[in-house]
């Protein structure tokens, strides 16, 4: 592809992934409750955390949203290098990397500041009624390193770094023990991860005695985004037709699905630690997707049916943060909408409510959309 090509596949995938937080989700929970249909109840259970080992689809919404933005770091990079005329590569000089450490470090710290935001900083309860670990900060965070080693480190080099980090967070996992537990316990409270964000994480924790966007389990988030800026060079400077590499991309990400799989039996899948084998797990299905949206949308040409995806996904950090209690969504649709839908049958009800949600959200984001309007960080 050419270096300032737009692949509209990972605006329609990440439009895709934010659809199920920003209100799908409530789609699929009230019409199982409606239908009591088995593949619907199962979607239903799809969409909810795993309470901690295991994994479901809702435990990838948050790897996939890393990975892209990591496939889209070499892709973006390369624009603000056009204006100097200089390729984007880790062999670049000193003074061109120095200008991108800037434009990365000052969109990861506004990543974080805004997951401040979101936890509700500006209404300041006191610290320690105050959560300062976020998903916008683990972004932003994991992110920038992987931008660090990308720019300084051929692919090669970048293969080196992604397996030290799995291997190097599950020696620490696994060896380091935590006083009162030992080494190796891969519980809520006694795990390392754990221990560390009690130590260290001001104010409070999600779980009291543990945060799933704490301190140490960042580390192995910067190998999420190592493998989306690995796939994104991969796409941009591919000697291979576009089939090829949508092919090819399918087939490692499935090699990555039975990898974490296996490497499970012993270091266990789980999101809220982050283990190396959940990098592994839900990168595999990050890389399956990006293979199917890419070659349906990008060497297909099937574009149409991905729009309100695509809508979605160029304004995401916008939907997030207002579908995060920003903006009462369910307020100005119930307004519109309640008259109408309270003579639907009482089972679907909440259905269609939940649906008018998203008919506002998809209203807004295409104004915004048709005006060119976007939150860019």
């Amino acid at each position: 592809m050419k270096d300032n090509q737009r692949l509209q596949s990972l605006d329609a995938l990440r439009g895709f992934d934010m659809f199920w937080i920003m209100s799908g989700e409530h789609i699929i929970h009230t019409m199982a409750k409606a239908m009591k249909w088995a593949p619907v109840e199962w979607m239903s259970a799809q969409l909810n955390h795993t309470e901690w080992n295991g994994f479901t689809f809702y435990d990838m919404i948050f790897p996939l949203f890393l990975f892209i933005a990591g496939v889209t770091m070499p892709l973006s990079l390369q624009k603000k290098m056009d204006v100097a005329g200089v390729k984007y590569t880790y062999l670049l000089p000193g003074e061109e990397k120095r200008k991108l450490y800037k434009v990365m470090l000052k969109r990861a710290l506004i990543l974080v500041v805004l997951g401040f935001i979101v936890n509700g900083l500006l209404k300041f309860n006191g610290l320690e009624n105050t959560r300062f670990p976020s998903v916008l900060g683990r972004i932003g965070l994991a992110w920038f390193f992987a931008g660090l080693i990308s720019l300084n480190f051929s692919v090669k080099g970048q293969v080196y770094w992604l397996v030290g980090i799995l291997l190097g967070y599950w020696a620490l996992m696994m060896w380091v023990p935590v006083p009162g537990y030992g080494a190796g316990v891969l519980t809520m409270d006694g795990s390392l991860e754990s221990y560390i964000d009690r130590v260290l994480v001001p104010g409070r924790l999600h779980d009291k005695v543990h945060d799933p966007e704490g301190v140490l389990s960042t580390l192995p988030a910067i190998g999420t985004a190592l493998l989306g800026t690995l796939a994104g060079t991969f796409i941009q400077r591919g000697v291979q037709t576009p089939l090829r590499k949508g092919v090819m991309i399918f087939v490692f990400g499935a090699v990555l699905v039975l990898l974490g799989y296996v490497w499970g039996f012993s270091f266990p899948i789980n999101k809220r630690l982050w283990t190396s084998s959940f990098v592994l797990y839900a990168g595999g299905f990050s890389l399956l997707f990006l293979a199917v949206f890419y070659l349906i949308i990008d060497v297909w040409g099937f574009r149409k049916w991905a729009f309100p995806f695509v809508i979605i996904g160029t304004n995401s950090i916008l939907i997030y943060m207002a579908a995060e209690g920003m903006v009462d969504f369910r307020y100005t649709a119930g307004f519109v909408f309640n008259g109408v839908i309270q003579y639907a049958p009482l089972l679907w009800q909440p259905v269609f409510a939940a649906m008018s949600v998203t008919f506002v959200q998809l209203c807004l984001l295409y104004v915004l959309y048709r005006n060119k309007l976007f939150l860019k960080i």
